[in-house]
Order: structure tokens, then sequence, then C-alpha cells
């Protein structure tokens, strides 16, 4: 696998992927723009119900929330998903993106040369058969602006797609270094569930869960 391609290739419409995640994980599908907006609107309307003294935090949160969600599209991301989960009153802070990535899966080799100091392995999903598997630690920005301690944990996977020259990725993510395998027991959990659909000409979603 080479650098990444985002611009999608002529021919048979990929696909559509599903998967089945946590109830609290709020879903933001990232295409069409308009679509992306609303989502993100409705998820700042949800977050801030009750509370009318905070308007600079609340405007605050939708413009970081929508640039995230931009910086995704711009990395071939079609679906985000955000973390609400919460354990004894504790939010357990993570994200999935899922992207698609416009290149022939060639192996492990070919993403052992992505992984840097991360541990990458071969496996097989029940439904969709071959993956490759990355887990890596990672000191992000925002971690660094936070005067966090702790490094991002980060879980990708890379699927291919039947018939096409053509990777489903999804990257798990979570800040919480201390509890990071149990986290990640939850994102292979979640990696489980995937599976392909066939396209029904009046769904216009990328994904269903």
């Amino acid at each position: 696998m080479t650098q990444a391609r985002t611009a999608q290739p002529a021919g048979p419409r990929a696909p559509v992927f599903g998967l089945i995640t946590p109830e609290d994980w709020y879903r933001v599908p990232l295409l069409p723009a308009d679509r992306r907006e609303a989502s993100v609107n409705a998820l700042i309307r949800r977050q801030f119900t009750g509370v009318d003294d905070q308007p600079v935090l609340r405007r605050k949160a939708e413009e970081q929330l929508l640039g995230t969600a931009e910086a995704a599209v711009e990395q071939g991301g079609v679906v985000l998903y955000l973390s609400f989960l919460e354990a004894g009153g504790i939010p357990l802070s993570a994200s999935l993106l899922v992207s698609r990535l416009y290149e022939k899966f060639d192996g492990l080799d070919a993403v052992a040369a992505l992984a840097g100091s991360g541990e990458v392995t071969l496996e097989s999903l029940p439904a969709v058969g071959r993956v490759a598997r990355l887990r890596r630690q990672e000191r992000t920005k925002q971690s660094r602006k936070l005067g966090s301690e702790f490094e991002d944990t980060v879980v990708e996977y890379f699927v291919p797609v039947p018939g096409r020259d053509e990777v489903l990725m999804l990257t798990f993510s979570t800040p919480l270094e201390p509890i990071a395998d149990a986290m990640v027991e939850l994102f292979d959990a979640v990696a489980g569930t995937l599976r392909w659909q066939p396209r029904d000409e009046e769904r216009t979603g990328e994904e269903q869960k």
C-alpha cells in the first residue's frame, strides 16, 4: 500500500459496510458537507442542553468539532464516531474514524512500513476475512496542549474492499493510557462486527449500524 489516494476511482460502486458500535457512541456522517454540519450542530445542542450561559464555550466546541470533522474528510474519512460512554461517572473518551483509501491492499509488509514503533499483525475478522491490524502510541497536539502526561493509544484496521483496489481503514483512538488495554478490547470487539452489505440503489448512506 503506497501513499493513500482519497479520490474515488471510476467503476462499480463499493459495497456498503456495517458496524455495531456502543449505544453511547455518537455517529457523525462526514459527507456531504451539509449533513456533516447538521450532525455536528445536533451533537452540540445535545451536549449543551440546559446550559444557556456558556455561548463562548459552545461556539468554541462547535468550531473545534467541525475542524476535526473537516480534517477527517481530507484523510478520506466518511464516518466519525465519538464516545460518550461513562463508567462510575468518568468519561471513557474514544473516537473511531472510518476512511476509504483508494489503494490496493498489499498485506502485512506494506502496513508494517507505516507502523514505526507500532505493533502490526495480520488477522481475520469474522465476516470480512483477512485484515492488517496496527497498534501504536501517539502524543497528539491536543494532549500536548492540555498538558497531559499520557499518549493516545491508536488501533488501526486495514480492510480490503471486495473486488476493488480499495482499503477501508478503521482508526480507533483513546487518550486513556491507564486503561488502554481495556479500551483496545472494546475497539477489537467493534471491529469484529464489521460486515459487507449489498449496495441498495435506494440507499445513500455509507454505513448502517
